[in-house]
């Protein structure tokens, strides 16, 4: 029974921490008078008087010159405001809050849910990514928990959360797995596509690597779209995040080959 001992707990806005997880999936952020830049839809409820600003508005002009400077984004970012607190998740993805101290760090834009307008957020050089500057707090999804690897280092990009306080990455290729059987095979059919095996991003100088514990990217909806499987992560189909559930068969040989090599 809800509320008893054992049963699933029951907060209200004296029980939910400050700045703080909830549990693995859902992070609480307290608005007391402050502001926080937030991704669309990943807010999933709040107590108190919070309103939500689109990026562009005039009274919030001076905040976005200082704190916000990725025009490519500007359309899936808000300004949460007031007082109360608010609670964020993404998908039934865990999430987490970092801090950054008088620091960079360069993350996936899908994976990035908040931060606080201490922290000025840019475009990346990296296609895909964003970059955070300064000190402050910022919240984040992942596919899994998060591990964090010393450079150099080489990794699978699908595993790649983002980078702190060391050079972008650069290609690495496998010429010798490409140019393999696998390889010819992905040549002669097209099938397959690119795995960490035979492409990675290689890190190197000091810093710090963040890795999601999944090879699987978390696929980015427009905001507001409904996901086909409710309650699916990435609203993929049984499969797992940004699969899609009963893949269609490839006729004849090709599939034979499909099946035969896991393509």
């Amino acid at each position: 029974m809800y509320g008893t001992p054992g049963g699933p707990a029951v907060h209200d806005p004296a029980t939910l921490p400050s700045d703080d997880s909830v549990d693995a999936y859902t992070f609480c952020v307290e608005l007391d008078g402050s502001q926080w830049f937030l991704q669309k839809g990943k807010m999933i409820a709040y107590y108190g008087s919070i309103e939500f600003d689109g990026i562009g508005h005039g009274r919030l002009d001076r905040l976005i010159r200082t704190s916000f400077h990725s025009p490519l984004h500007a359309g899936d970012w808000v300004v949460a405001r007031g007082s109360g607190k608010m609670l964020l998740a993404d998908r039934a993805f865990d999430v987490n809050s970092y801090d950054l101290e008088d620091g960079n760090l360069t993350i996936r834009s899908g994976n990035l849910l908040a931060f606080q307008p201490s922290l000025a957020l840019k475009q990346s050089i990296v296609p895909g990514f964003l970059t955070l500057i300064g000190t402050g707090k910022f919240v984040a999804a992942s596919n899994g928990p998060v591990v964090f690897m010393e450079p150099p280092i080489r990794v699978d990009p699908q595993a790649l959360v983002g980078w702190a306080d060391c050079p972008s990455p650069c290609h690495h290729y496998d010429h010798g797995y490409m140019t393999g059987v696998l390889g010819g095979l992905r040549a002669l059919t097209g099938l397959g596509g690119a795995s960490g095996e035979e492409h990675q991003f290689e890190f190197v100088g000091a810093g710090t690597v963040l890795l999601q514990s999944s090879e699987t990217l978390m696929s980015e909806q427009v905001t507001g779209a409904v996901p086909p499987d409710a309650g699916v992560p990435g609203g993929g189909g049984h499969g797992g995040p940004g699969q899609q559930s009963g893949a269609p068969r490839l006729p004849g040989q090709l599939g034979d080959l499909q099946r035969r090599f896991g393509l």
